[in-house]
């Protein structure tokens, strides 16, 4: 007799029918996104929860946007995230590909070859693949701009601002170059903690700009403060300006009235102390993290510092790189050695509505700004996500010196390598081996169908070429048409690619070997236990009557 060991109110798909429900989760996730590979890619337009709107062709922003429920499809958008903060481009061919690999492999599941097989075939055409790749890549001078300028336009070329020229692909490298930094004999580049990007709606995309220096939106605390100083000496501080209240709450009994103004004069001397070891420094300009009580403002007009306060800890480092300084906790340490004298000009401007502060103009900038400009939010947000992944396509170059050819040459290469390897194989991974050629073949495919060329005949000229040994060539993402991508100029870092293929291969390997998918769910047992009363000592614990477990049911 079949004995039911589960809760009956569970969801349970099991073997053949769990592995054709993931199939078709990746394949849909991986069809939202098709139509957004390439320089002639489409926009999506996606509707926020709170109402507000993205319009993007970047793979990433697309889906993590997109609300999901099947587990495959989220574990698909995982994918993408993960590819967008290890490389930060090539989002949307790694979830192509992962999904066409999936696909192919649903004809090897109905004629019964073991999913084991396919993923130990899967993993073979990848470590394969890698060293072919690896043959076909050559390095690159890191110190040549025009070459990085190649490689990041080639990253730019299938985004939104390719209309705006080589302005955004400037921007990248210009930040990714100022950040630059040679520790111990290794290269850092943190764009993501010193290359800030600021959007300021109003003027032009072509006013857009990188700083020599940092900008951020603060105004001086006094309006008689300077505001402009050229050289000036800058002091940081992470500490408060005002007198150090009790943690909790104090009280002070006073007998006399003498009493009360010694306290008030304890108070003021405190502050006026603490500002002479400031101004023993002689600096122009003050920033603290904290707050600066009225009385310090006046000591500092007095002697004209200018004094920024409640600065961002992120924007306080990036002062400290720009300028040379050092942060400091308390004043009464503050020594020569921890001025900053890198800053060319210190100036507040009004721009639009708000004041911002520059520090440009600096000696040797590890830190920068980024100023963008352009007509509305919804403009800058997209200029920002395309600036992004430029930076990161540079700082990859700049990190590992190699290429490889875009426009899905690589990928012809390599289906047709893996095709004469799948030559050598006997036994059943023959079939998934050779299986994953074809799947390759997916992105040349997508780039011709979003030119509107015609498909069949473009990559049946491709295959071609790559079987005569032109292993460069591939489909021209504005025309539709063939071109050597080496006199074409479009190259991709290695990175990219490398790190898209094992992702797209090592997820469809983990998604086939998953054959029982379950979807519990507890409501029913929750309104059970309403019903038999709160237990004692129970009754404020959830209100919403098992609530918590909303998400569990889908």
């Amino acid at each position: 007799m079949a004995m039911m060991a589960m809760n009956q109110q569970v969801k349970r798909e099991t073997g053949a029918v769990a592995q054709a429900a993931n199939i078709g989760a990746a394949k849909a996730v991986s069809d939202i996104v098709r139509t957004t590979l390439g320089p002639r890619s489409m926009l999506k337009m996606l509707l926020d929860p709170m109402g507000g709107i993205v319009m993007t062709n970047d793979g990433h922003a697309i889906l993590r946007e997109i609300d999901v429920k099947h587990p495959a499809a989220k574990s698909m958008i995982e994918l993408s995230r993960a590819q967008d903060e290890e490389v930060g481009d090539g989002t949307t061919s790694v979830i192509i590909l992962a999904g066409e690999m999936l696909h192919v492999a649903e004809p090897l599941l109905e004629r019964k070859i073991h999913p084991t097989q396919i993923t130990q075939a899967y993993f073979k055409a990848l470590t394969s693949s890698l060293e072919f790749a690896e043959k076909m890549s050559f390095p690159v001078d890191t110190n040549d701009r025009k070459t990085l300028s190649n490689i990041v336009g080639t990253c730019v070329g299938t985004k939104f601002v390719n209309r705006f020229g080589s302005l955004v692909v400037d921007l990248a490298l210009d930040a990714v170059l100022t950040v630059q930094q040679e520790i111990d004999g290794r290269k850092e580049i943190d764009v993501k903690r010193y290359a800030k990007v600021e959007k300021i709606p109003g003027g032009e995309v072509e006013d857009s700009r990188v700083l020599k220096g940092v900008m951020f939106n603060k105004d001086i605390t006094h309006p008689k403060m300077r505001r402009k100083v050229v050289n000036p000496r800058v002091v940081l501080l992470d500490c408060t300006l005002e007198y150090k209240k009790g943690e909790s709450q104090t009280n002070v009994e006073i007998t006399n009235e003498g009493d009360w103004e010694a306290l008030l004069k304890a108070e003021e001397d405190w502050i006026k102390a603490t500002v002479d070891d400031i101004l023993k420094l002689k600096p122009d300009v003050v920033m603290t993290e904290k707050g600066v009580s009225d009385l310090a403002q006046h000591y500092f007009v007095k002697a004209g510092v200018s004094v920024i306060r409640r600065l961002r800890k992120t924007d306080n480092n990036r002062v400290a790189r720009a300028c040379g300084a050092t942060i400091v906790h308390r004043p009464s340490e503050l020594k020569e050695s921890d001025v900053g004298t890198g800053c060319g000009v210190f100036q507040v401007e009004k721009i639009g509505d708000e004041y911002f502060t520059f520090m440009v103009d600096c000696k040797d900038p590890k830190a920068c700004t980024v100023l963008l400009r352009g007509a509305n939010k919804d403009l800058l947000n997209e200029i920002e996500r395309n600036l992004q992944d430029a930076m990161q396509v540079a700082r990859n170059v700049v990190y590992e010196p190699k290429l490889l050819p875009g426009g899905g040459a690589v990928e012809m290469a390599l289906a047709a390598h893996l095709r004469k390897e799948a030559l050598g194989i006997t036994g059943v991974q023959k079939w998934p081996f050779s299986v994953i050629a074809d799947a390759l073949e997916v992105i040349p495919r997508t780039l011709a169908q979003n030119c509107g060329a015609d498909v069949v005949r473009r990559l049946t000229e491709l295959r071609a070429k790559h079987h005569a040994g032109d292993s460069t060539f591939g489909i021209n993402g504005e025309t539709g048409q063939l071109a050597d991508m080496k006199q074409l100029g479009v190259w991709e870092p290695f990175v990219v690619k490398t790190q898209g293929l094992k992702t797209a291969i090592e997820s469809a390997c983990m998604l086939l070997r998953i054959d029982d998918v379950v979807a519990g769910s507890k409501r029913a047992g929750a309104g059970k236990k309403q019903q038999q009363g709160p237990a004692p000592g129970a009754e404020d614990e959830d209100p919403e009557g098992g609530g918590g477990d909303d998400r569990m049911e889908q």
